[in-house]
C-alpha cells in the first residue's frame, strides 16, 4: 500500500459550465441532414471517428446531431464511439461519451440520455428502451442489457427464439461502477450507487448502495 495520502480534488465534468454550441455548427448539422441520408451520414462519421483533433471532435458531434432526434450543447463524442440507430437518440447538454463506447439502439426504440451524464470509455448500451436521467456517472466498461431471448420453445437454438425487450431506467444522480452490468427491466433509483463489477438483476432503491454478483443492498447513503 502506498504511503501517499489520498487526495480530494474538485469535480470537473459535473460542475463545468455548458456553453452554447456556435451557430455555424448547428447550421452545419442542418446542412448535413438535408443533403444526406442516414447511410451517407454514417459513412461520413467514419472519416472522423478515430481522429484526435478538435476538428475531428466537432465533426463527430455535428454528424451525430444530424442523425439523432436531438442533441444538446457541449456534447463530447470520444474517439471510436459506435452508434446503431442514432435516429432514435435524444442526448442532453453537457454529455460526455467516452472512447470506444457502443450505443446500440433499435429502429423503433427509445434512447434518452440526460444533461451532464458522464459515460466512461468502453461502455456498452443495449439501448432499445433506455432512459438515463441527468447527472449520472457511468463507469468505464459498464453495460446495459435491454433485451434477452425467451429460450422458448426449448427444442430450437436460443438465438432463434423471440427477443424480449424490457425498459431500463437510470435515475438522476446515480453512479454506476466500473464494469457493472444492468440487466433488462431494471430501474436504478435516483442517487443510488452501484458498485464496481456488480450484476444488477433487480430494482435499486433511491440513495442506496448496491454491490456484488448478483447485486445486493448494502446500505442507504
Amino acid at each position: 500500500m502506498s504511503d501517499r495520502p489520498a487526495q480530494t480534488v474538485p469535480a470537473v465534468h459535473g460542475t463545468r459550465a455548458i456553453d452554447p454550441d456556435p451557430a455555424f455548427e448547428r447550421e452545419l448539422s442542418h446542412h448535413l441532414r438535408t443533403r444526406n441520408d442516414a447511410r451517407a451520414l454514417m459513412e461520413l462519421y467514419g472519416r472522423f471517428v478515430q481522429g484526435e483533433s478538435d476538428f475531428d471532435g466537432l465533426m463527430r458531434r455535428a454528424i451525430v446531431r444530424a442523425l439523432a432526434r436531438s442533441v444538446g450543447d457541449g456534447v463530447t463524442v470520444g474517439r471510436g464511439v459506435v452508434f446503431r440507430h442514432p435516429e432514435t437518440f435524444e442526448i442532453g447538454s453537457g454529455v460526455f461519451i467516452g472512447e470506444q463506447t457502443m450505443i446500440q439502439g433499435r429502429v423503433d426504440g427509445t434512447c434518452r440520455i440526460g444533461d451532464r451524464v458522464w459515460i466512461g470509455p468502453q461502455a456498452y448500451f443495449d439501448a432499445r428502451d433506455l432512459v438515463i436521467e441527468e447527472s449520472v456517472g457511468w463507469g468505464p466498461g459498464a453495460k446495459v442489457l435491454g433485451s434477452s431471448h425467451t429460450g422458448l420453445p426449448p427444442d430450437v437454438p436460443i438465438i432463434q427464439t423471440d427477443l424480449e425487450i424490457k425498459p431500463v431506467r437510470i435515475g438522476a444522480w446515480a453512479d454506476i461502477g466500473v464494469n457493472a452490468v444492468i440487466l433488462p427491466g431494471v430501474t436504478v433509483g435516483r442517487g443510488a450507487i452501484v458498485g464496481a463489477g456488480a450484476v444488477v438483476t433487480e430494482d435499486v432503491t433511491p440513495f442506496s448502495i448496491t454491490a456484488g454478483v448478483p447485486a445486493k443492498f448494502l446500505k442507504n447513503r
